[in-house]
C-alpha cells in the first residue's frame, strides 16, 4: 500500500513494524511495488525528468503481502499524464492477490493486536520520521505520475507524514470507562478494541495522503490493514484499474475482513456498500463532493476571490472539496467575477509539475479532460459566458486552461454535477434563503465555503449548510486535527482528529459481578 511504499521507499525494509517474534508486519497487503529489475524501471527514470536519480530503492514494482515482495502473474503499464510517456510496469494484481492479502493481514492481526499502544506509537512516529527525511523523492514520484504541481507534492507528503505524527500519538489515548450502575456487587466497564482486518481502497488525487489518514489511524487502534490503492497512481500506491470492481469485490466480502474504509465516488461507494452488506461489516466512506461557494453582499471581495483561488484551482479541481458552484449575491456578483477572472489570469501557469513556477497541473486522464468539456460546452450552449479559459491549453491533451463561467444557471450540468477540473461556475443570486436551498439542493454533502461579515449570518448559514465540513471567509480547510467527512450520499464516518481511530474500535461492554 502506499503508506508501506512510502515507508519502504524510506528504508522499510530495515524497518520491522512488528517487534521481534510478533510476527508478520500489519500492513500485511499492499497490491503494490519491488526493487528488483524490472524493464519498467528504465523507462521510468527515463521519461520522467523529476525520477532521474531517485535511489533504485524507491522504485518497486511488486505487491507487498506478509512482509515480502510479491510479483503477480502479469503487469502493465503507468504513464505521466503530463506528456502521455510509459513511466515504467508495475503488478498487474487482482482478486487472488487480494485474498492472499487478507490472509496474511489476519494472521498478523493477531499478533498485531497484542502489541502495546506505546509500541504501536513509536513504530508509527518511525515512520512518521522517514517520510519527512526522504520527502522531497517522494513528492518527485506524485507529481510524475499524478501530475500535480511539485510543490503541491512536498505539500501532500508532509500533510500525509501529520497523519502518521498524529495517529502514533493517538495510539496511547484509546480510553475505556467505567459505569456505575444501581448493583451495589456489580461492576460495569466499557473496553475499545481493534476490529480486526481493515481493507482500505483510496483514489489517485492524494496517492499519499488519502493511505495515511486510514491506515495511520487502523494501525494505532490494533488493526491490520489491505489496501487496494488508486489505479492512476500506483507508483505512489498501486492498483489496477481493469480489476478494481474484482478485487473490491474480493476485499468486501472476504469474511477475515471486519471493516471497510473507501475514498472514491459515490457511485463506487454504493458498490462497496452492496458488497460488505453480506456479512454486515463496518464502513466508513469519503464519497464525491460537490461543494457551494458563497459569497454575500457582506463579504470581503478581495479575501473572497483569495479563497476562491485557493479552494477552487488546488491540484488544478481535482480535489473532492473543491469548490464545484459559486453563488454569489446580486451586489457584489460584478466586482467578484471581475477580480476573479484577473487572478486567473495572473496568478495561474499550466504546465508540467517539474516546472518552475507552474501552478496548474495536467488532469489525470483524457476522461477527466472531455467531462470538463462536456460541462463547458453545455453551460455555454444555455447561456453562459466564457469570462476566461474554456478550451483544452495548447500544452498538451491532458492539459486544461482555468476557466470561469458567468451567467450561469441551475439547468446547466455544472449545477448539479461534480466537474473535477478547473471550471469555475459563477450563478447570480438574491437573497441568503435562496442560496442556502440551491446549495442544499444537492444529493452530497462534503464542503462547503461562504464568506460574510455578519456574525448573526455566519451563524445560520454554518448551521443550515447541510455539509460535513463548512470554511468560513476561509477556502482552506483539510487539517489532521479535524475530522474530515460529509452527509447525505457524500460518505459515512469521519477520518482524521481524535474521531478517526474510532472507525476501527468496537466497544465491548463488560459486566463484572458477585463483588
Amino acid at each position: 500500500m502506499a503508506t508501506c511504499f512510502q515507508l519502504r521507499g524510506c528504508g522499510a525494509q530495515r524497518l520491522s513494524l512488528v517487534p521481534p517474534g510478533r510476527g508478520p508486519c500489519p500492513c500485511a497487503g499492499y497490491l503494490g511495488l519491488s526493487t528488483q529489475p524490472k524493464p519498467g524501471l528504465a523507462l521510468l527514470r527515463g521519461y520522467a525528468q523529476g525520477l532521474a536519480g531517485l535511489p533504485p530503492a524507491l522504485l518497486r514494482t511488486d505487491g507487498f503481502v506478509g512482509g515480502r515482495w510479491l510479483p503477480a502473474r502479469a503487469i502493465f503499464p503507468v504513464h505521466d499524464p503530463a506528456s502521455g510517456a510509459e513511466l515504467g510496469k508495475v503488478a498487474d494484481c487482482g482478486a487472488p492477490e487480494a485474498r492472499a492479502a487478507v490472509r496474511a493481514a489476519y494472521e498478523a492481526f493477531c499478533s498485531w493486536r497484542e502489541v502495546s499502544a506505546k509500541e504501536r506509537s513509536s513504530l508509527l512516529r518511525k515512520w512518521y520520521d522517514l517520510m519527512i527525511k526522504n520527502k522531497e523523492d517522494l513528492a518527485k514520484i506524485i507529481t510524475a505520475e499524478n501530475g500535480k504541481p511539485l510543490k503541491e507534492a512536498q505539500g501532500e507528503i508532509l500533510y500525509s507524514a501529520l497523519f502518521l505524527e498524529w495517529f502514533s500519538e493517538e495510539a496511547r489515548r484509546i480510553y475505556g470507562d467505567i459505569i456505575y450502575t444501581p448493583a451495589k456487587d456489580k461492576r460495569s466497564l466499557v473496553l475499545k478494541q481493534p476490529v480486526g482486518v481493515a481493507a482500505v481502497i483510496t483514489p489517485w488525487n492524494f496517492p499519499s495522503a488519502m493511505i495515511t489518514r486510514k491506515v495511520g489511524a487502523a494501525l494505532a487502534a490494533g488493526c491490520t490493514v489491505v489496501v487496494k490503492p488508486a489505479e492512476d497512481t500506483p507508483l505512489s500506491a498501486l492498483a489496477l484499474a481493469e480489476k478494481a470492481k474484482e478485487v473490491g469485490e474480493a476485499l468486501c466480502t472476504d469474511p477475515l475482513v471486519s471493516k471497510i474504509s473507501f475514498t472514491g465516488s459515490t457511485a463506487t461507494g454504493k458498490i462497496l456498500l452492496h458488497y460488505a452488506a453480506d456479512s454486515v461489516k463496518r464502513v466508513s466512506m469519503e464519497l464525491g463532493g460537490h461543494a457551494p461557494f458563497i459569497v454575500f453582499d457582506s463579504a470581503n471581495v478581495d479575501q473572497a476571490v483569495a479563497g476562491a483561488m485557493a479552494s477552487k484551482f488546488r491540484n488544478s479541481g481535482q480535489t473532492c472539496v473543491c469548490s464545484n458552484r459559486f453563488l454569489v449575491q446580486r451586489g457584489i456578483h460584478d466586482s467578484f467575477v471581475k477580480k476573479l477572472a484577473e487572478a486567473i489570469k495572473r496568478d495561474l501557469r499550466v504546465g508540467n509539475g517539474f516546472e518552475e513556477g507552474t501552478t496548474q497541473g495536467p488532469l489525470i486522464n483524457e476522461k477527466a479532460i472531455e467531462k470538463v468539456e462536456k460541462h463547458v460546452s453545455d453551460a455555454v450552449s444555455k447561456g453562459a459566458t466564457i469570462e476566461t479559459g474554456g478550451k483544452r491549453h495548447r500544452f498538451g491533451k491532458n492539459f486544461f486552461e482555468p476557466t470561469l463561467l458567468s451567467n450561469v444557471t441551475r439547468d446547466m450540468l455544472c449545477s448539479h454535477e461534480e466537474t473535477f477540473g478547473p471550471l469555475a461556475p459563477v450563478m447570480k443570486f438574491d437573497t441568503e434563503e435562496e442560496a442556502v436551498a440551491i446549495a442544499n439542493a444537492a444529493d452530497v454533502g462534503l464542503a462547503g465555503y461562504f464568506y460574510s461579515q455578519d456574525p448573526a449570518q455566519i451563524w445560520r448559514v454554518a448551521e443550515q449548510l447541510e455539509v460535513g465540513m463548512v470554511g468560513v471567509n476561509e477556502g482552506l480547510i483539510s487539517t489532521v486535527e479535524c475530522p474530515f467527512g460529509g452527509i447525505k450520499q457524500s460518505g459515512l464516518g469521519r477520518e482524521g482528529s481524535k474521531y478517526g481511530i474510532d472507525e476501527y474500535l468496537e466497544l465491548k461492554y463488560v459486566c463484572y459481578g458477585g463483588l
